[in-house]
């Protein structure tokens, strides 16, 4: 296997550059549309005068401070969003990048749950690395070490992600049984009507014969949570096997896709990014 091959050679070993060219499009297009809905739902008021976000801004970093993030915050929004599309269309991808990675770092300063920003960040520094990242939508298969690091990083970091979300699972007795999911989908079920648009889109099917807490509802949970867990331990090593390429793929996005069910907005970025990685994986 490939991923073997480079790490015995130190990372010298000849692989296809195409797999990180590929990834750049994927990440630019995933960024685009996360700083495209960032304008959408109180993000461009985000920092107004007499806001609360501007008040907690400043009552975090002081007045001065705080004034100076309002003032570059609306021109961070357009700049970063213009980059992420340059970077999927491979414009000056290496510039493109940066800005990109400095407008999704601006987001520290004010989000209260970062987790997908830091996680753009990771990825993100994995393609400054890479040696070779393309231009345009033109994708090299020359096979060359400029991308060997970056691809190996690429892996890694998605091993790292499923295994340790993986044994975090297997320690919660609440989603290792089950009940989790059933109490998320029941919670859901009562109140979805009030949620705002977009935030979720858990089928209406799902809701009615699997929303309530009865034990049946609750062993067929407790089920899917068997086999999230199952998947996020094999797939990292499937996805190497060439012969299981397909079925692995297929496996993630639509476990990714179900996730994505839960909390659209929230997890466009964990989604998009995690499975966008499977071409570093397989190509």
């Amino acid at each position: 296997m490939w991923f073997f091959d480079a790490l015995a050679s130190g990372f010298r070993h000849p692989t296809d550059p195409g797999a990180v060219q590929w990834f750049r499009i994927l990440f630019g297009a995933v960024l685009t549309a996360r700083f495209a809905l960032a304008f959408g739902q109180g993000g461009w008021d985000r920092l107004a005068p007499g806001s609360l976000s501007l008040h907690l801004a400043a009552q975090r970093y002081g007045p001065a401070r705080a004034r100076l993030l309002a003032t570059v915050y609306r021109p961070a929004l357009v700049l970063r969003t213009i980059a992420a599309a340059a970077l999927a269309a491979g414009l000056a991808p290496r510039l493109a990048l940066l800005v990109v990675l400095a407008g999704a770092a601006m987001e520290l300063l004010y989000l209260r749950s970062p987790n997908a920003v830091r996680y753009t960040l990771l990825t993100g520094a994995c393609l400054l690395v890479a040696g070779n990242l393309g231009h345009g939508f033109n994708i090299e298969h020359t096979p060359s070490t400029a991308n060997t690091w970056a691809r190996c990083l690429l892996v890694l970091m998605t091993t790292n992600i499923y295994w340790n979300s993986a044994w975090q699972k297997l320690h919660s007795d609440q989603f290792r049984t089950g009940l989790y999911l059933a109490q998320w989908i029941h919670a859901y079920a009562q109140v979805k009507d009030q949620l705002p648009r977009g935030q979720h889109a858990v089928p209406a099917p799902v809701c009615r014969h699997l929303g309530n807490l009865t034990e049946r509802d609750v062993q067929l949970w407790r089920l899917a949570a068997a086999a999230v867990i199952a998947a996020e331990l094999a797939l990292p090593a499937v996805l190497l096997i060439p012969a299981a390429v397909p079925y692995a793929v297929a496996g993630g996005i639509t476990m990714h896709a179900a996730f994505s069910l839960l909390k659209p907005r929230q997890l466009i970025t964990f989604s998009g990014l995690t499975t966008g990685t499977y071409v570093a994986f397989v190509l």
